[in-house]
């Protein structure tokens, strides 16, 4: 059986990157809390970071 992608909302995304910025959760820490990898939210920071204005 094939696994269909998940697709994350903008929001979501920024939502997940304030839980370790602005709360101080580590990115394993926020990905159990939401139910994802913690590496995901690691990513989108890095993107967040690198292109803030083009990011996600």
């Amino acid at each position: 059986m094939v696994k269909k992608r998940q697709k994350y909302t903008v929001e979501f995304k920024q939502e997940a990157v304030g839980l370790v910025t602005g709360h101080g959760y580590s990115y394993a820490e926020a990905g159990r809390s939401l139910g994802i990898n913690g590496n995901i939210i690691s990513r989108w920071h890095r993107e967040l970071i690198s292109n803030q204005e083009g990011a996600f």
